[in-house]
Order: C-alpha cells, then structure tokens, then sequence
C-alpha cells in the first residue's frame, strides 16, 4: 500500500511589493518579489506536494493564487478577520508581515481539513465584482461629502453640482456592470432574480455573481457566503444575543438590507407581519426577509425557474 504525503504547508503574507514566504515547521522566512517573473521561479523551485496559505488582500494576492492554481499547488484564500482571531487564540502577541506568513503556514497545517480550497473566477467575473465595490465606495464618499457640507452655508449650489455628477458616476458605473454580466452570459439569471419583488439591478448583480462565484449544493451555503447566517452565543445557562456572521461582502449584505425593506411591503409583507407578530424586531425581521430572498434566488437560479410570488412558501 502506499504511503500517504501530507502536504508541506506553506504561509505567504502579500502586500504590493512583496511575498514574504513560510514553512510550517520552519522559523525562516525569505522573501520574493510580488512580480510574475519571481512567482514563477518561485513556483518551479518547489516540489512534492504542497498547499498555500494566503491572506486576502484585496487585489495583490490574485497574481500569486491564480498562478499557483495554474501550477496544480492547493490553495487556500484566509479570511483576514479569522486569522485575527486566531492570533489572538494562541497568544500570539506580534504582528509583522514575517510573522504573519509563520502564522498563515501553521493555520493552513492544523485547520486544512476545515477549509475550502481556492477556486479562481474569470477576469470578467472578477472585473464585475470590482465595479459593484467601487460604487459602494462612491456612494460611501458621496454620503461622507453631503454629511460634511450640510454644516457649511452658502455651498448648496456647488453640492447640487457635486451630487449630480457622483449621480452620473454612478450611472457609468451601473452601465459597465450590466455590460460585464452580459458578457459573461448571465443576462438571463439577472434578469430573473430582478423579477423577484424587492430586487432591483444592483442587488440581483450581486445574488448573480455570488451564486456563480461558488459551487453551492443548498441555500443555506449560499446564505453563510454571503454573511447572513446567525452566530450563535451560548453558553451554560448564558444565552447571548443572536447576530449575524457578517462573514461575507459588506456590499451584498447592504443591498439585500435595502431589497429586504421593500420586498417587506410587496410579496413578503404576509412573512415579515408574521415575523413581527412572533416577536421579532423591524431590524430582526428585514433580515429574516434578507435570507428569504436569497434562498428564492437560489432556488430560481439552480432550477432555472421564473419567478411567481403564488409558489413563495410562507414559513
């Protein structure tokens, strides 16, 4: 019989100029440049099987998964706030990016059967998510100006000004976002989750992308990707107060906040009344009507169904 290898786990801390690179097992660490070319020589220098750990950063880290991916090596994007977590669960009292890198190679090596490898999406696919961030940073910085100027006099007409074009940005914006999807074929999927009460362009954007950005068996992973599963606090006698994961895109969860409102004055009214009546506060149940609507995305994109509020289950 054959003997079984595990993998050598390795932690690599990115930032925009270099991979700062750990063995578990080993207290060095070395460094390479976050380039293709060093990737690359990187990569063909290791041998027997391996597994990455790497830190999400935003965009700096894709250069060196998708090549890794290329190349048949495993790996493993981590969630920054776990890591955190982690950190702190071991006492570690330190964070630099050499550090970090011997932390990410002995998280991969303890937790690797709890993990999920990473599977690359598409340029496209990945472009599309990035449009629906930056207008979420717009409309941030569009509520930060509008705030500050409210206390100035005499600035109304200028801002007037300012909005309109943060309003025409935002258009551009929307446009590119519908091109993208139509590029990547999903035009149909996003006009049927648009057709769903409540939901409107951005927010069946994001229920789109997210559902093709996995492979999702049931609702309820579709539910934990994108952060409204409920954290459950007990303890003995001690009952902690319920709350959300948030472990998924802020962005997604704030669209579905808003899509949640309105579709709790259409089709869903029946379903949140009844949650109010059990109990529930507004907050708690919009975001009841939040899960449901995810749940009815997935099941119209899995079984490519259109959307018919008669066949919405009430429960």
């Amino acid at each position: 019989m054959a003997q079984q290898v595990t993998p050598v786990s390795i932690g690599v801390d990115v930032d925009s100029r270099y991979l700062q690179i750990a063995h578990h097992g080993s207290s060095e660490v070395y460094r390479i440049d976050n380039q293709p070319g060093a990737i690359r020589q990187w990569l063909r220098s290791l041998s027997g099987p391996v597994c990455l750990a790497v830190e999400a950063t935003g965009r700096y880290h894709f250069e060196l998964v998708d090549r890794a991916h290329a190349a048949g090596v495993t790996v493993y994007l981590i969630d920054p706030y776990r890591l955190s977590r982690y950190r702190d669960g071991i006492g570690q009292r330190n964070k630099t990016d050499q550090v970090d890198a011997v932390l990410l190679a002995r998280y991969l090596a303890h937790e690797r059967a709890e993990l999920r490898a990473y599977q690359p999406v598409s340029a496209g696919h990945r472009q599309a998510w990035a449009l629906l961030k930056r207008r979420a940073k717009l409309v941030q910085a569009e509520g930060i100006v509008t705030e500050t100027m409210k206390a100035v006099s005499g600035l109304r007409s200028p801002v007037k000004a300012l909005k309109q074009r943060f309003a025409r940005l935002k258009q551009a914006i929307e446009r590119q976002l519908a091109e993208q999807i139509h590029k990547l074929g999903l035009q149909a999927d996003y006009q049927r989750c648009q057709r769903i009460n409540g939901v409107g362009r951005l927010t069946a954007a994001a229920l789109v992308l997210a559902f093709h950005r996995g492979r999702f068996t049931k609702a309820d992973a579709l539910v934990a990707y994108l952060g409204m599963d409920i954290r459950i606090r007990q303890s003995g006698r001690y009952r902690g107060q319920s709350k959300l994961s948030k472990k998924g895109d802020a962005e997604c969860r704030r669209l579905l906040h808003n899509a949640a409102r309105a579709a709790a004055r259409g089709d869903l009214q029946p379903y949140y009344d009844r949650l109010l009546t059990r109990g529930y506060a507004a907050t708690q149940a919009h975001v009841a009507v939040g899960r449901k609507l995810i749940r009815i995305a997935f099941s119209l994109l899995k079984n490519q169904y259109h959307y018919d509020p008669k066949m919405l289950k009430m429960t």
